[in-house]
């Protein structure tokens, strides 16, 4: 069971991955495979639907549910990029 995160299009390596700000390994933490990094921790992207944001923009929702960020530092050509909150593919539930 894997979690997945696909890259940005066009990014080259070197990748940089961090969890939460917190740097992560290939082969550790995370492995790379095709043009998705693949994590066997289970990781979770908060969905906030419009009734959801709502109590919490008016304060009747104290906390917000767990909601991971996945950013990458990458390169394309000879220009180094960062993308932040990317999108995270939850493993399939048979």
């Amino acid at each position: 069971m894997s979690w997945r995160v696909p890259l940005p299009r066009g990014a080259e390596p070197p990748y940089r991955v961090f969890v939460n700000g917190v740097p992560q390994r290939e082969g550790e933490d995370y492995v790379l495979h095709g043009r998705e990094l693949r994590f066997a921790k289970p990781l979770e992207k908060e969905r906030l639907g419009a009734g959801r944001w709502t109590a919490i923009f008016l304060g009747l929702w104290g906390s917000y549910g767990k909601n991971d960020s996945v950013d990458v530092q990458y390169r394309i050509g000879s220009r180094e990029m960062l993308a932040t909150g990317l999108d995270i593919i939850p493993p399939e539930r048979d």
